[in-house]
């Protein structure tokens, strides 16, 4: 939709012409998913702790995974 309406403004402003390129499309959509990322990430690790998704360690196991006690597991 809005490579529509990015499209049509061509006609206006030459500069949206870059629009029309996949690679240019592809590359916006890198950086879009990629803020979304950064910006939502610590929000959700933070939900996840709070409703208890942690990962359970056993006390018998190796002491290196005593550190994974209390990360968010999927």
């Amino acid at each position: 939709m809005l490579y529509k309406l990015f499209y049509s403004l061509n006609e206006y402003y030459s500069p949206f012409n870059v629009f029309r390129y996949i690679t240019f499309r592809t590359a916006l959509a890198v950086i879009t998913a990629l803020l979304i990322t950064v910006i939502l990430a610590p929000w959700v690790i933070e939900k996840l702790r709070q409703f208890s998704f942690t990962q359970h360690v056993r006390d018998d196991g190796p002491k290196t995974h005593l550190y994974k006690r209390g990360t968010p597991t999927m």
